[in-house]
């Protein structure tokens, strides 16, 4: 994340100093300024960023959220937050396993044994008041494509008629 950041701040820079005169424009200048004049992420900033199709507003949102989390992360390293939004992670299959790993050693269990339980909870995440997680964690962000999550019976229907994709509630993952 951190080479991320220098990489966007560093390129918006040099554009800034090409404006100005003080820098000669490049054509790798020209090309970035092609790609947000167009709502395109940058192949530059692509490289060093997360794998997405999202436009580059919606690109910044998301990265600005995942900024977010690991700076309330970072702020208070202790506190195991209520609830961990996975799609905001670079690596979400780390953070499962660090779920195994602590499972793994308070039980004192073979971690390559272990597997991820999942129980969806009736909650979604802006509107629920989530308790402390007493096992495992709780985590946002799963979306089905071509169907839904119906939370009254708790389980996966058809999909309804043009919506592609459907927000899964707050999860309970555990070892």
């Amino acid at each position: 994340m951190n080479v991320l950041i220098k990489v966007i701040v560093t390129a918006l820079a040099e554009i800034e100093l090409a404006f100005k005169g003080e820098l000669t424009m490049t054509e790798k200048m020209e090309d970035l300024m092609t790609a947000i004049y167009m709502n395109r992420v940058p192949a530059l900033w692509s490289k060093y960023g997360f794998v997405s199709t999202r436009t580059l507003a919606s690109w910044l949102d998301n990265l600005k959220q995942r900024l977010d989390q690991l700076n309330l992360w970072k702020d208070d390293p202790v506190t195991t937050p209520k609830c961990t939004f996975l799609n905001r992670l670079f690596n979400p299959e780390s953070f499962l396993t660090a779920i195994q790993q602590i499972y793994s050693r308070e039980k004192e269990q073979e971690l390559n044994r272990l597997t991820i339980q999942t129980d969806v909870l009736k909650k979604l995440y802006w509107e629920a008041d989530l308790p402390a997680c007493k096992e495992g964690a709780y985590v946002f962000g799963f979306q089905v494509e071509g169907a839904r999550w119906d939370a009254a019976i708790g389980q996966l229907e058809e999909s309804r008629p043009k919506k592609q994709f459907s927000v899964v509630p707050v999860v309970n993952c555990r070892a």
